[in-house]
């Protein structure tokens, strides 16, 4: 089997006007669907977040990787390292996402052969990534402070014939009450059984306020996790810690780097969790020097891919780090990626992070996947066990081309609410 063609086509999904350390989120998250066309008729599909910097990198992956077989993955991840120079874990920025682009390639070519392959052998991905160990994949409520309004073409409109979940999501959740509210919703609808605050966005106080919030609202049954996204002072984090001690699962990210992380750790009684301070295989020798986190919440958007990150697994055997996986705005294909993974992962210690409520759009046959008491049902179909449709395809590039977004920057689109406003990679 030789790979015969890579398609490229930027998307965008309604997102609506939610808030974070880095300011607010457009109208529209950016995605980039890839495509790989082997000489057998069959077609691998993967995801990856969109830039015009990751397209680009895509482009020039393409005369590699067509013409390659999907098998040889060794090869193919060499012929495309050679392509463009190392990344550091200084290129994933300060900002709250990781503005890495490579290894955003690698992750889109990975999971795409792995489609291909699985569909070649008649096997569901989690099996060539050494089996399923759970049939089902805990996934964790996800809430943000947010303002009014539905995002995508109503921007900070909202649709009065929505109902349930969609007229919950559009609601503005700005104190602690409209969390409890924002949570008891989206719980109603699909059944979480833990539960994450998106942080960074109001003084901490305000912020431990809304965690005893969600704690009297659900009980101590409940798992809490609150991430400040890094914006924190270790000070500041560590005195908000104590205060979070009785409450919490895990404190994510509440300063940033590995050396501020590990004195927070030794001073606070918490479990600490990163996507921000360990965030690459080149990070990890300062992980276990520092003592900077107890869990790692891999990517395999941003660890290069769905082979990459079970190195990350073992890794985290290895150093007794706990694991589980980060999210960002997505489509279903990358939410049916990271659900393989986390199927063949047999040191899944908590349930997984998504943003894929926030989204009401989607390019896979079928419409949205659906949630059941929690968790999604891992695929038992070759490949991923997702197919695109055609027409929501097309729909959603043109959400691309029209919406004229190009990049992700959340202190523009902070700046129409809040004048002036600067993102800080430290606030308080």
């Amino acid at each position: 089997m030789r790979i015969t063609d890579m398609h490229i086509t930027p998307i965008a999904l309604g997102d609506p006007p939610l808030l974070n350390a880095a300011g607010l989120h457009a109208p529209y998250a950016l995605r980039t669907i890839v495509e790989l066309v082997a000489d057998n008729g069959l077609t691998g599909i993967a995801e990856v977040p969109g830039s015009a910097a990751v397209n680009t990198c895509l482009e020039r992956a393409r005369e590699v990787v067509v013409g390659a077989d999907p098998f040889n993955w060794n090869a193919l991840r060499a012929a495309i390292a050679a392509r463009f120079p190392d990344e550091t874990p200084a290129d994933r920025g300060n900002k709250p996402w990781d503005q890495r682009q490579v290894v955003q390639v690698y992750s889109a070519v990975d999971v795409a052969c792995l489609d291909l392959i699985g569909k070649a052998v008649g096997q569901p991905v989690a099996n060539l990534l050494g089996g399923i160990v759970r049939e089902r994949v805990p996934f964790a409520a996800y809430l943000f402070y947010k303002h009014k309004g539905a995002g995508g073409e109503l921007g900070f409109g909202t649709d009065p014939r929505a109902t349930g979940w969609d007229a919950a999501r559009q609601e503005a959740a700005l104190d602690p009450a409209g969390i409890v509210a924002q949570a008891k919703a989206m719980i109603r609808e699909f059944g979480f059984k833990s539960i994450k605050l998106k942080g960074g966005v109001f003084e901490p106080a305000a912020e431990v306020a809304a965690m005893r919030a969600l704690r009297e609202a659900f009980g101590p049954e409940v798992p809490l996790r609150l991430d400040p996204n890094a914006l924190w002072k270790v000070e500041t984090a560590i005195a908000a810690g104590k205060e979070l001690e009785s409450l919490l699962e895990y404190y994510e990210d509440p300063s940033r780097g590995q050396e501020a992380m590990a004195a927070v750790r030794k001073a606070v009684k918490l479990p600490l969790a990163t996507n921000m301070c360990t965030t690459s295989f080149a990070d990890i020798p300062g992980s276990v020097r520092h003592g900077s986190e107890d869990i790692i919440l891999g990517d395999h958007h941003y660890w290069g891919g769905l082979r990459a990150s079970l190195d990350l697994a073992a890794i985290c055997r290895t150093f007794k780090r706990g694991l589980s996986m980060h999210s960002n705005s997505h489509a279903g294909i990358s939410l049916t990626a990271m659900t393989h993974l986390a199927a063949a992962v047999p040191n899944l210690s908590y349930a997984v992070d998504t943003h894929y409520p926030w989204q009401y759009e989607d390019v896979i046959k079928g419409g949205r996947l659906r949630f059941e008491d929690g968790s999604l049902a891992v695929p038992q179909t070759p490949g991923l066990g997702v197919e695109l449709d055609r027409a929501a395809l097309a729909r959603l590039h043109a959400n691309f081309k029209r919406c004229g977004l190009t990049e992700r920057n959340d202190e523009i689109e902070m700046q129409k609410v809040s004048p002036g406003w600067k993102f800080a990679a430290t606030r308080w």
